[in-house]
């Protein structure tokens, strides 16, 4: 196989076929193909597009490039959840439980934030003690105990995937749909659950700005898990404005805790109920009204919460934290963003608002910044809500004062007033199965 030869294929829209792919991977990923040569094939397929069947391809190539994770002796109720990338986008830590606590089995590895958009890693880590690394039999024996287990990525898990991706950054083709749907899906096939639940985010605040860029991303990405014998589904959700009211660690936590609790934010209750659900009806087989019931029911009976820190626990965590929220502590300094004018919120930009946190501390600039877990910004008003002049729409947390104008001047460059009420406050556009 000659690598120049799969490039003037592709170059002429031509399909590569299943042993020109394996064989293709497997050279780049031992170092054998040159990045040169990669970027002129991402080039490629970015302007002529892959099939299904060469995505599919593709994304088996990547997820047995490395290690796999066997979760076969946990049987075939193993579900996993994956979202996209937002602001504020604390579900999993709502999700999780409640599909545990409703007889799921919940084996889930999760990453952690870069730039504007949050990792449920990093929040987990703000409960003292929380182990985000075990060994694959500490993984297994957990979610045999409780149901649940949520870790961070093994370095080894696609390794394909990993040097695809950071070509991919430097060469302007990352927003391509064929390999943004391979590279999502090669991790959530080598991490072994037998159904896969995606949160595809759509709006400001994510990489499908369209409703119609994100089903093109969900239609291809549950393509590939039906390919691939996994029971898979998608939902497609607004990020225009952050999901909930908190944005930073140790704050999503605590409004995840509050939605546990019964309480909690209307949009994160919904969506993260609209998981569950799919999720449930996957892994356990039940039709859409019954996996909504028990998701439900089990959240409202307190089982859910109960498993949250049966979870925290094992793992090495304070679960006192969970009980107790005031034990997370409050950033040293606050600073709020006021309207300018009277009138009605029109827009929360979840972009700048995601930036403006990651400006305070909640998030990296670069892999090697470090987290400030009390940093982050509260939103206090939201699109449709009335204002007046002066009334603080939002609250900036940080324990470095210093911090404080710069992010407080993008979190300004977020927030729309208007003289109308805003009407349309979609949360779920589509459901895909």
């Amino acid at each position: 196989m000659r690598m120049y030869d799969i490039i003037e294929k592709k170059k002429h829209g031509e399909e590569l076929c299943r042993d020109e792919i394996y064989e293709m991977i497997r050279l780049y990923t031992e170092g054998s193909i040159p990045d040169y040569q990669m970027s002129a094939l991402m080039m490629a397929i970015y302007f002529r597009g892959m099939s299904a069947t060469e995505t599919s391809f593709l994304t088996d190539a990547m997820a047995t490039s490395g290690d796999t994770v066997d979760l076969s002796a946990l049987g075939d109720r193993t579900v996993d959840k994956h979202s996209t990338g937002g602001v504020g986008d604390k579900t999993t830590l709502v999700v999780a439980p409640i599909v545990a606590a409703a007889g799921g089995t919940v084996a889930k590895m999760s990453g952690r934030g870069l730039g504007h958009t949050g990792g449920t890693v990093d929040k987990l880590e703000s409960f003292p003690g929380f182990r985000t690394s075990l060994s694959p039999e500490e993984f297994s024996d957990q979610v045999k105990k409780c149901g649940l287990a949520v870790i961070g990525q093994s370095k080894d898990l696609a390794p394909a995937d990993k040097k695809l991706y950071a070509l991919r950054d430097v060469t302007a083709t990352v927003d391509s749909i064929p390999l943004i749907a391979s590279s999502i899906m090669s991790k959530k096939l080598a991490a072994g659950t037998r159904s896969i639940v995606l949160d595809v985010k759509c709006g400001l605040g994510a990489f499908m700005n369209t409703p119609e860029k994100a089903r093109a991303l969900a239609e291809a990405m549950v393509g590939i898990g039906k390919s691939r014998g996994r029971q898979t589904a998608a939902i497609i959700s607004n990020m225009d404005i952050p999901l909930g009211r908190a944005v930073g660690n140790s704050l999503e936590v605590c409004e995840a805790i509050d939605v546990l609790q019964g309480g909690g934010p209307d949009d994160l209750r919904e969506v993260a109920l609209t998981l569950a659900s799919l999720m449930l009806e996957l892994s356990l087989k039940l039709d859409g009204d019954e996996a909504r019931a028990l998701a439900l029911d089990t959240l409202e009976s307190g089982r859910a919460f109960e498993k949250f820190c049966t979870w925290i626990e094992l793992q090495g965590g304070d679960a006192s934290y969970a009980r107790d929220r005031s034990k997370f502590g409050k950033a040293k300094y606050t600073r709020e963003l006021s309207a300018e004018k009277d009138g009605y919120l029109a827009s929360c930009n979840a972009e700048r608002i995601g930036i403006a946190a990651m400006k305070l501390g909640a998030g990296r600039e670069t892999k090697e910044s470090v987290i400030d877990p009390r940093a982050g910004i509260i939103i206090l008003k939201k699109p449709g809500d009335k204002v007046r002049a002066g009334e603080p729409v939002a609250l900036l947390m940080t324990d470095t004062e210093d911090k404080l104008d710069g992010a407080l001047a993008t979190a300004a460059e977020a927030i729309e007033i208007s003289d109308t009420p805003v009407t349309d406050t979609t949360l779920i556009y589509e459901i895909i199965r």
